[in-house]
């Protein structure tokens, strides 16, 4: 299927890898010209040179902390009239109620709610404006299923979900979408980094920490990075236009409600 984003230009957050690159990438393979992000010179300009030789497109990077508004303002600089973003940042590492004092929830509220609202911010009306825009944000499975260790990320992300809900009503009928993709169980450095918990909490190998998560899902494997690019670049295609103010699972089948 042809996604009709051939020569589209993107803004994709924290993309020097996991979930970010490899919709960076799906994008890209698509024809989208991307600005990639993240806080390491050296890694962002592997990837730079990885997209470039893989897809026939411009791919140029920002480098810097998707939180600081120094970093927000480059990426526009970088692409001045971005026709998708894509909104992603890592999350807070699983905890304790007890333990999470006021800084560390400021500290999740400005990584996964306040930063995916400044770059919506500074996208939307020009989005509007050209009457097309696709506004993707990558949030969490808890944002439905919440869980006491992850209410960090849980409660930054269920506001962003909140905001995002609101405002893709209002600019709907200018062919702007926004939605957000909820992975859970997705193959990425964040899955290992679980394993290796569970490993060393069980006392297990790492093979059998992971083969205890996989068999824990209904698919009984992990996703992989491309499925979850691949259903980024449709939600940013010229085909959904129609579906907006969704929130996606790619989780194998483990969300047990029906709504």
């Amino acid at each position: 299927m042809d996604l009709g984003i051939a020569g589209r230009h993107a803004i994709v957050c924290a993309s020097s890898r996991g979930l970010g690159f490899a919709c960076a990438d799906s994008l890209a393979r698509e024809g989208v010209h991307v600005v990639v992000n993240g806080r390491n010179e050296e890694t962002l300009a592997r990837v730079v040179e990885r997209l470039s030789d893989a897809h026939n497109v411009k791919v140029s990077m920002v480098v810097g902390d998707i939180t600081h508004e120094d970093t927000q303002s480059r990426l526009l600089e970088a692409c001045p009239a971005p026709d998708i973003l894509v909104n992603n940042n890592g999350g807070p590492s699983p905890g304790r109620f007890a333990d999470w004092d006021r800084d560390a929830w400021i500290a999740a509220l400005d990584a996964n709610m306040l930063a995916p609202l400044a770059m919506i911010r500074l996208v939307l009306d020009g989005m509007v404006e050209r009457r097309f825009g696709r506004i993707v944000n990558i949030t969490s499975a808890m944002v439905r299923t919440p869980m006491a260790p992850m209410g960090l990320s849980t409660g930054a992300r269920t506001g962003l979900t909140s905001v995002a809900k609101s405002l893709s009503r209002e600019v709907a009928s200018a062919n702007v979408t926004i939605n957000n993709l909820l992975p859970e169980r997705i193959d990425t450095d964040r899955q290992r980094f679980m394993a290796e918990r569970m490993m060393k909490a069980q006392g297990i190998t790492m093979e059998e920490a992971r083969r205890q998560i996989a068999d824990s899902l209904p698919a009984k494997r992990f996703g992989t990075p491309e499925e979850f690019g691949d259903t980024c670049a449709f939600l940013c295609s010229a085909q959904a236009g129609f579906m907006t103010s969704q929130n996606l699972q790619l989780d194998g089948g483990s969300y047990e409600g029906l709504v």
